[in-house]
């Protein structure tokens, strides 16, 4: 909540979409902090999820019938799959499919959005690889002698990556720039 807040306070004014893992709390947070914005949970952190819950037997078998969720044409087709998915595994793993129930809502949000974009935005990959630079360029540094040059460190990192990327479209996003647009007040 807090975080929102300093970027709300800080002029970040409307949100569209937030994409999230499974962080205890955030959707509750988003929607106190911007009711009218979509969550979607990360389809890479559910799988990974459920591979921690099912025999290493089953593993590759149930990851390849849930990523069938996330490569439909529509939203209508991939809540099929995913019942499909809860159907065919619930015997074996009610426990799993019990948690996956509770959080459908915010499965399919991304096929709300077009087409052109939604491989960017079922997963947190873009966001992870961030974090990936900025760990291994902090691995060197081994430890930080404040909390201040830590947060310098890691601002100087952002703007340098803001930088490099500053004018670069991510995949798809320059297709459907005006309908995005359109969501916006």
């Amino acid at each position: 909540t807090e975080m929102l807040q300093n970027m709300k306070s800080r002029g970040l004014k409307q949100v569209e979409l937030f994409l999230s893992d499974g962080v205890v709390g955030m959707k509750t947070a988003l929607a106190r902090t911007y009711p009218k914005a979509h969550f979607q949970r990360c389809l890479v952190h559910v799988m990974h999820n459920i591979c921690a819950k099912v025999r290493v037997d089953d593993r590759e078998k149930i990851m390849n019938e849930f990523k069938q969720i996330h490569q439909q044409t529509s939203k209508k087709e991939a809540a099929a799959v995913l019942h499909k998915f809860y159907a065919r595994w619930n015997k074996a793993y009610s426990h799993v499919i019990k948690g996956l129930k509770e959080i459908e809502p915010d499965l399919l949000v991304f096929y709300n959005y077009p087409k052109q974009i939604r491989a960017s935005i079922y997963s947190t990959n873009m966001i992870e690889s961030f974090n990936n630079v900025i760990k291994r360029k902090a691995k060197p540094k081994a430890e930080f002698p404040t909390e201040q040059s830590l947060d310098a460190f890691i601002g100087i990192q952002a703007m340098s990556y803001n930088d490099r990327y500053f004018n670069r479209i991510h995949k798809g996003f320059g297709q459907v720039q005006d309908t995005l647009e359109s969501y916006f007040d």
